[in-house]
């Protein structure tokens, strides 16, 4: 007679048959402990979900049913929630043995150990808790990392009514006003007294290099006036 609430495997060596060992596994109920462990690096709350996402994905490919590595998956995340009896349910649902009371280590009906990483049933001491701060910057920065690709600085020649060439360092999303801005710097000449010409018309200050179809290799006329009143732009 078997050890009440306990699972025996019992194995026997036929000459037509490879040698088996007995196994007497005992099942305990689930406990509600979780393993306490700590990350070799300070890990976030998204590296450690794709680490889990990871193991369960490449866990039917180890010894085991499917079936039983799902009912393993459901259970620890039942754990997580803190709501035991589902966990209990399943485990049970799947006639799975905790020969310690966890989900660490458990096996099947069939005798196949199944085991799992601390990681996949409760998160690590020295988790970083992504804030919403925390997250505002990382989605600002990650917006300037695609953003950047995006711009493709050129150098703009850009002739002025004295008879001297500049190159300003431009890319097509930007405006005249921002290029007389930095013509101002360059040259030190106020924006008032600047006015470009492109093919013979007047650019506007909301005018964009991509809307004048201004490419590096083209010239932008800019006069220079010497009375700034009669500027209209």
């Amino acid at each position: 007679m078997g050890v009440p609430n306990s699972r025996e495997y019992h194995y026997y060596h036929a000459p037509s048959a490879p040698f088996k060992i007995i196994v007497k596994t005992r099942n305990e109920p689930l406990k509600k402990e979780c393993p306490k462990w700590k990350s070799e690096y300070p890990m976030t709350e998204g590296q450690l979900r794709s680490k889990r996402d990871e193991f369960w994905d490449t866990a039917p490919a180890f010894d085991g049913r499917k079936e039983i590595w799902d009912a393993l998956r459901a259970a620890a995340l039942a754990v997580e929630c803190n709501d035991l009896e589902l966990a209990q349910a399943i485990v049970d649902g799947a006639c799975i043995t905790l020969p310690h009371g966890s989900l660490t280590e458990s096996y099947d009906e069939l005798g196949n150990r199944y085991q799992l990483p601390a990681y996949t049933l409760a998160p690590p001491i020295n988790l970083i808790t992504e804030t919403s701060s925390d997250c505002k910057v990382s989605d600002c920065t990650q917006k300037q990392a695609q953003a950047s690709p995006c711009r493709e600085d050129f150098q703009l020649r850009v002739r002025l009514s004295t008879g001297k060439d500049v190159r300003l360092t431009a890319s097509m999303a930007d405006s005249i006003a921002e290029l007389k801005k930095q013509l101002e710097e360059r040259e030190d000449i106020e924006v008032t007294r600047q006015r470009w010409f492109f093919s013979g018309k007047l650019l506007t200050d909301k005018t964009r290099l991509q809307d004048a179809k201004i490419q590096k290799d083209f010239v932008v006329q800019v006069i220079v006036n010497i009375n700034p009143s009669v500027i209209t732009n």
